[in-house]
């Protein structure tokens, strides 16, 4: 494993999510999640209404970008507001629930923790990463628009959820009222519908599965030649901390044409971690090392689409438009004759652990396969 960092940490998880994995049963929600979960799925909660949590995290692809169309280009989602568009792809809201408060680790020299693709969610104030994310969107001009706390918790007082929200968040003053919103979405995040673990992998742990001859060859390759698992280590297949790939930028990229909210146009350049360090006032030898790192996604429902036509993008930026192009770009980004285009950000580009991996292209394709074992709703045969 590249880092040792949460070695213990996901030890205890492999043991919990194991014991998950060997039965399909979930229980019912509690209050909170079912909270969680009609907060997740109001399009009344933003300005003007019609955007939802789901609008940009959908669970039939995973709970990320749902629309094809957005995917096969920009891969950036537009807001509540027509014309307006945040900056990067919707990551997935699954599985993000044991990313731990954001912090520097000295022994391994790498940040961990936090949310959002630059970690600004760093759960310090809330003390949960996942809750404090929660929260962003409902006041991001960019997402759903929403001038206050207080015009949040005015929507959910006037929905058909309201005797649920009062039961469950039982403070009248708006900070806790509104921190108590965040918590409930994280609570329904962290719930079986949304991170079940029911993917074919799971099965597959739980001896109630079998994967093919290439399923196999792509979990040994993930595990050994490619070195996948140095930052996507199961179970969660997200080791929490971050990373500059080398990732081109996306011409079709919306947030070039902002100019109101991006007067930088198209000279604006993703910083991602070392970006949000330097706001945060850090100090250069901080932020520097930093530089255009983006948060390392877990790659559980990185193949779960409706169809097997359907576009998904890849990447903070949505560069890439399959896990094969993706895959091959980690397998040869550095060879000559491979001729990508130049990274976003060419500082701090991760050149010991991908580039150049020497798989051919049954193995490109045996990685992509076994990657598909972490869709979850696998039913076994």
């Amino acid at each position: 494993m590249r880092r040792a960092i949460l070695a213990s940490v996901l030890a205890v998880a492999a043991i919990v999510l194991v014991a998950v994995a060997a039965t399909s049963a979930q229980g019912p929600m509690t209050p909170q999640e079912e909270l969680g979960k009609a907060l997740f799925f109001d399009a009344n909660l933003s300005d003007p209404a019609g955007q939802s949590c789901a609008a940009c995290h959908a669970a039939d692809v995973g709970f990320t970008g749902p629309l094809e169309a957005v995917n096969a280009t920009g891969a950036v989602y537009e807001g509540a507001v027509p014309g307006r568009f945040g900056n990067r792809k919707p990551p997935t809201a699954a599985y993000a629930g044991d990313s731990p408060v954001l912090y520097f680790d000295a022994e391994d020299e790498a940040w961990v923790g936090g949310m959002f693709w630059d970690g600004r969610a760093t759960g310090s104030v809330l003390g949960d990463p996942l809750a404090e994310q929660a929260l962003g969107p409902f006041l991001n001009p960019l997402e759903q628009n929403n001038a206050s706390p207080q015009d949040v918790i005015d929507k959910v007082l006037a929905s058909d959820y309201q005797d649920l929200f009062l039961q469950v968040c039982t403070d009248l003053d708006t900070p806790a009222r509104y921190e108590c919103i965040g918590r409930s979405i994280a609570a329904f995040e962290r719930s079986g519908e949304v991170s079940p673990f029911t993917s074919k992998y799971d099965y597959w742990l739980g001896g109630k599965a079998k994967l093919t001859g290439q399923e196999q060859l792509g979990l040994a390759l993930f595990e050994g030649k490619a070195g996948c698992a140095g930052c996507h280590p199961a179970p969660l297949f997200t080791d929490f901390t971050y990373d500059n790939l080398g990732v081109p930028r996306n011409p079709d990229n919306p947030f070039y044409d902002e100019l109101v909210w991006n007067p930088a146009g198209e000279g604006w350049v993703d910083t991602g971690l070392g970006g949000f360090l330097q706001a945060a006032g850090y100090d250069e030898t901080v932020w520097g090392p930093e530089w255009g790192k983006q948060k390392v996604p877990t790659l559980r429902n990185v193949d779960l689409r409706p169809s097997k036509s359907f576009v998904k993008a890849y990447g903070h930026n949505g560069y890439f438009k399959s896990l094969l192009e993706i895959v091959h770009f980690y397998n040869t980004r550095d060879v000559p004759w491979a001729s990508w285009p130049a990274p976003e950000i060419a500082t701090n580009v991760n050149t010991t652990e991908l580039g150049d991996l020497g798989l051919n292209p049954g193995e490109e394709r045996a990685i992509v396969a076994f990657l598909k074992t972490l869709s979850d709703g696998y039913v076994p045969k």
